[in-house]
């Protein structure tokens, strides 16, 4: 029963549509109908600027990591894998019960679930998104070499550590993150994809 309730709330605090509510409730605009029409926190920056976008960010982050130690406070670290709870935030944050199931695209909250469990992989990964957007300019570009990163990393650690459910897990947050950038490669391929202009 506790851990039904674990997977209940970790979904639900997924499924907390950050852009959308900073969006509506300080700016009064709803950025499902302006820029690309994504609740991440990409187009909460295109949409209402770094102050706004930065607040998603953060909050969309903390949305994982504290759904990945959901497990460690109800004391059941020992019963179901951290990694796992994460997993169902990040499936909330895609598919969100609070905004008819059209999310975000995974990275921000990802992220947070890699932060709970293994921070130094989470700094890693925030270089070479931060490299990556320095040298392309493209956010979509940095997030899935960001992703494809992680996989490497975490084959690697595996090999040395056995912790083959970070790598699992890892390996599917890195999928859900390429799959559901399909659109923007294909702009990128046709230089239509935009840019950041703030860095």
């Amino acid at each position: 029963m506790t851990i039904t309730l674990m997977i209940i709330l970790a979904y639900l605090l997924g499924s907390i549509p950050t852009g959308l509510i900073v969006g509506k409730l300080f700016y009064g605009i709803d950025i499902r109908e302006h820029g690309s029409g994504n609740l991440g926190a990409t187009n909460t920056f295109r949409v209402l600027g770094i102050k706004a976008g930065s607040v998603v960010t953060v909050v969309d982050i903390l949305k994982g990591t504290i759904a990945t130690l959901l497990p460690h406070f109800f004391g059941l670290e020992h019963t179901v894998h951290p990694l796992l709870i994460g997993l169902i935030a990040v499936i909330g944050h895609m598919l969100p019960v609070f905004a008819k199931f059209k999310g975000g695209k995974a990275v921000a909250t990802s992220a947070g679930v890699v932060l709970a469990y293994q921070w130094p992989l989470f700094v890693m990964v925030i270089i070479v998104f931060l490299v990556t957007l320095k040298i392309s300019k493209y956010v979509s570009l940095s997030s899935i070499m960001a992703a494809f990163f992680g996989i490497l990393y975490t084959l690697i650690y595996m090999i040395v550590t056995h912790d083959w459910p970070l790598f699992v897990i890892v390996l599917a947050l890195a999928s859900f993150i390429i799959y559901r950038h399909k659109a923007n490669i294909k702009r990128i391929k046709n230089k239509t994809e935009p840019k950041v202009k703030w860095m």
